[in-house]
């Protein structure tokens, strides 16, 4: 709100921010900082006869929801394969899905906290290739691969809410800004979990060092005690000494 007020001869303005102004620019300034988690990358794949995988990997946090939206180029002869795992020990495979062209948008929720993973395989058609001249077959043997990784806010889609649930720009605004702020707890309680795991290992640690210090003191004064013993019994036996 803007307010002009005049004090004697020359008039100025005071700017004066109402509540909701504090909140969208509040909003505003911690949607600016925060890192986002959308991952955006293009490349080319190659195709073989018998196709190695090539993943893409992004963290992500238990329970998060995760988009993949990739786009494949045209490319004859050739079929791209898609699956999504993830590095934890039991390798969670979410879903799997051949011969995708053009857009393709997958949605999952991740089970664990870790890395997932946008695996690709290119298989090639030898046959239709070798219908292809010498000289186009180098150009046909990969397709180009445009492909982007939402995870946590960034994969919802709050137009929709705002559309379902008739919400003002405000309302918009701290929705995302909720979302933000959770997945800030998160990623506060996945740190603080793991700076505990990692402080359990190094009392774990300290206290097996201890011990073997302690193993290696006593067995250094057993064996110094039997040597003084033995060498006794020696030298009475050579009579050396009484």
């Amino acid at each position: 709100m803007v307010s002009l007020q005049h004090s004697g001869r020359t008039p100025w303005l005071r700017v004066r921010l109402v509540p909701q102004s504090w909140a969208i620019l509040l909003c505003t300034i911690l949607l600016l900082l925060r890192p986002s988690p959308t991952k955006a990358i293009k490349f080319s794949l190659q195709s073989y006869r018998y196709p190695p995988q090539k993943c893409i990997w992004n963290p992500a946090h238990s329970d998060a929801l995760v988009i993949v939206t990739a786009n494949v180029g045209p490319g004859a002869g050739q079929r791209v394969d898609v699956e999504i795992v993830d590095s934890s020990p039991q390798k969670n495979k979410y879903l799997s899905k051949k011969g995708i062209n053009g857009e393709t948008r997958l949605a999952i929720t991740t089970h664990t906290d870790g890395e997932v993973g946008v695996c690709f395989r290119n298989y090639l058609d030898s046959c239709k290739v070798s219908s292809v001249p010498p000289s186009e077959q180098t150009k046909i043997t990969s397709r180009i691969i445009d492909l982007d990784v939402d995870i946590g806010a960034d994969a919802v889609d709050y137009n929709a809410i705002a559309n379902q649930e008739s919400l003002s720009g405000l309302e918009v605004e701290m929705r995302k800004l909720e979302g933000v702020v959770k997945e800030i707890v998160d990623e506060m309680g996945y740190l603080e979990e793991r700076e505990q795991r990692f402080s359990n290992t190094n009392i774990s640690t300290n206290q097996r060092v201890q011990n073997f210090a302690w193993f290696t003191i006593f067995a250094l004064a057993a064996l110094g005690v039997w040597q003084i013993f033995h060498l006794r019994a020696f030298f009475k036996r050579k009579y050396l000494i009484d």
